[in-house]
């Protein structure tokens, strides 16, 4: 049952909210492709959200909110707890429209997203250690400056503006079998929802969370949203402790379905994105591909699928990190420990077992102080490349018939 604080957002809200922001948000291409069509068994097409201005899907709502102030409210500004692509969004289109924006991040928001809302001319203030406490002094200034706090989520004009993708999608992929949105607090899938459920109802409706932040799962199954405890996630853009209560009450009634998706396979995702369709993917943005590779939608197969590709902000050294455990978890960086001889030609004797393996040597840590009690004996930690997960066996059935003995070994753990 819905509560006097509910508020639903109907297809004409978004129609008109299309018309707001037309010539101002770009129409993404929605591009087939070869390549994922190839390695997920479905017909995939990518709707590229990370072509946006400021690299996100959250421009839409960002700017229909912003679009619908009042000349007072204008004049006064807006304000929003962010520390990512709403905070984007907001700042950029408040630019454009001479809107004063006031952004709350907590103090561990990256450096380069304060940096760039800085630079749309944005008031960027860093308080807290949690997104909690951000937004708790967000609401805190909006009240005192008379500011119109404008939520990430949960805000119906920002939900309806989100929803413009959907006309989109129904007019690149008529055809379209199936659609995955990344869900953090809800405000994408539930405006994109209400088009899909009004134009056509027959399009299966997949919602992706991450293992580590399922809050809207726990929300839709309480009826209500419900604050878990989040762990640390690469899709830090769906990182969402609490769905949004309006979010929740609009999908409640509607068709959809929701799969969770690991920090590995995230890292797949990812990496796949990165080989295989040339572009740079934030977590989020990956978790439609992620929830493809995982294995939980196998009727999927051979059918017409859009993947929303959210949004494209991560930092570079974070995707640097991420590509490289996305290669570990394909089994394409492995690390192992052995003890060998301490004698000459006994690394020699080692690194020409990986020669012959096919393995590529990228580190070699040969430690005779940390390697026990016995003096004869040096600890040697090695990090190859590797093709596959079968190369990894082949190696280790190699250097067992060779008297090299594996006593640890590293591969993916996330």
């Amino acid at each position: 049952m819905k509560t006097q604080t509910e508020k639903t957002v109907s297809l004409a809200e978004i129609t008109a909210a299309r018309t707001r922001l037309q010539g101002v948000i770009a129409r993404t291409p929605c591009v087939e492709s070869a390549a994922l069509s190839e390695l997920t068994g479905a017909h995939v097409f990518c709707k590229q959200e990370f072509l946006q201005r400021t690299g996100s899907f959250k421009e839409r709502g960002a700017r229909n909110a912003l679009a619908q102030l009042t000349p007072e409210a204008a004049r006064l500004g807006v304000i929003a707890a962010s520390a990512g692509n709403h905070a984007l969004g907001l700042s950029w289109h408040g630019h454009l429209l001479n809107i004063p924006v006031t952004v709350v991040m907590p103090r561990f928001a990256p450096l380069v997203k304060a940096a760039r809302c800085r630079q749309f001319g944005a008031t960027v203030i860093l308080h807290g250690d949690t997104y909690d406490e951000a937004r708790s002094e967000a609401g805190r200034l909006a009240e005192e400056r008379k500011l119109t706090y404008i939520h990430p989520f949960n805000d119906p004009q920002v939900i309806a503006g989100q929803g413009t993708m959907a006309f989109e999608i129904l007019e690149q992929v008529p055809d379209a079998d199936a659609v995955i949105v990344p869900v953090g607090g809800g405000g994408l899938l539930a405006g994109m929802a209400t088009v899909f459920n009004a134009l056509k109802p027959d399009l299966q409706i997949i919602g992706v969370e991450p293992v580590s932040a399922a809050s809207f799962a726990a929300g839709l199954a309480a009826g209500a949203p419900v604050k878990i405890p989040t762990r640390a996630t690469i899709a830090d853009g769906l990182a969402v402790a609490e769905a949004g209560q309006n979010a929740l009450a609009i999908m409640q009634p509607l068709k959809h379905r929701l799969v969770s998706v690991s920090e590995e396979i995230l890292a797949l995702a990812i990496l796949r994105l990165a080989e295989l369709e040339k572009c740079i993917i934030e977590g989020a943005g990956a978790a439609g591909l992620a929830a493809l590779l995982s294995g939980s939608l196998p009727e999927l197969a051979g059918r017409k699928v859009v993947l929303v590709l959210s949004g494209g902000n991560i930092d570079p050294l974070a995707h640097s990190r991420v590509i490289e455990r996305g290669l570990a978890a394909d089994g394409r960086i492995y690390r192992f420990d052995v003890l060998l001889s301490d004698r000459p030609g006994a690394l020699a004797h080692l690194a020409g077992v990986l020669a012959a393996a096919g393995a590529n040597v990228t580190e070699i840590v040969h430690n005779r102080t940390f390697a026990g009690p016995d003096l004869s004996r040096v600890h040697v930690l090695c990090t190859v490349e590797t093709r596959d997960r079968a190369h990894i066996t082949e190696l280790q059935q190699r250097l067992a018939e060779n008297g090299v003995e594996i006593f640890g070994e590293e591969r993916a753990r996330l």
